[in-house]
């Protein structure tokens, strides 16, 4: 699963490079106290019908704030999102969380932020997650008993070019594979070979998206 999810991060920064013109229109969905950053369209609830995806940002001028370096003044304001069903001629709203994800400029230590993409294909929702040489991760989200519940996740644990690990869930099915590269230590020249352990995970009910309160604190 992990190298659909490689092809997902590849083809959301794509999509999201390809949306950064914003469609105002859309605005009137924004609640006071936000900005929209960005639209996403596709169908969500096995319609037919194109639904959209809107990325929104407080503008709290108090989330100002220095960043790590002190160097600079930095906009930390956290980001949520707002799903629209389309309805006829109109949208309404169908699922919401205003502050699940954390700022574009939040401290990445010696690095950069990890950089939040978001994409539709085949009926899913796709979070996902690029922090460079450092590896990835992504969630999947499926539509059903009134939210987007959470079906899927993936991520993959670099050492620059090196893969040293990566994890797979099915929420669905409660299954779980993690995979370790066991010439990991042994150089950029060495192969990767994998060693698998499938698991069975313990869960009583899926996640919603609209209760996830901070994505950095969500880790499987």
């Amino acid at each position: 699963m992990n190298k659909i999810l490689t092809i997902v991060v590849i083809l959301s920064t794509i999509i999201v490079s390809a949306q950064t013109k914003i469609d105002n229109s859309f605005k009137k969905y924004v609640p006071k106290g936000y900005s929209l950053n960005e639209v996403i369209k596709g169908d969500l609830n096995k319609d037919g019908v194109e639904d959209v995806v809107l990325i929104i940002k407080g503008t709290d001028k108090d989330m100002l704030l220095p960043n790590q370096w002190d160097t600079d003044i930095v906009d930390k304001n956290r980001r949520g999102i707002i799903i629209l069903f389309k309805k006829g001629d109109s949208y309404e709203v169908a699922v919401r969380n205003y502050s699940c994800f954390s700022s574009e400029n939040e401290d990445g230590g010696v690095y950069y932020a990890p950089e939040l993409y978001i994409s539709i294909a085949k009926n899913v929702l796709y979070i996902n997650y690029a922090h460079g040489r450092y590896g990835h991760w992504g969630y999947v989200f499926r539509y059903q008993n009134g939210d987007m519940e959470l079906i899927g996740y993936d991520s993959a644990s670099h050492h620059g070019p090196i893969v040293q690990s990566e994890r797979s869930i099915n929420f669905s099915t409660k299954k779980r594979l993690d995979r370790e590269n066991i010439n990991a230590d042994k150089g950029d020249d060495m192969e990767e070979k994998f060693v698998d352990k499938w698991s069975t995970i313990d869960l009583s009910q899926l996640l919603k998206l609209s209760k996830i309160k901070d994505f950095d604190e969500l880790y499987f």
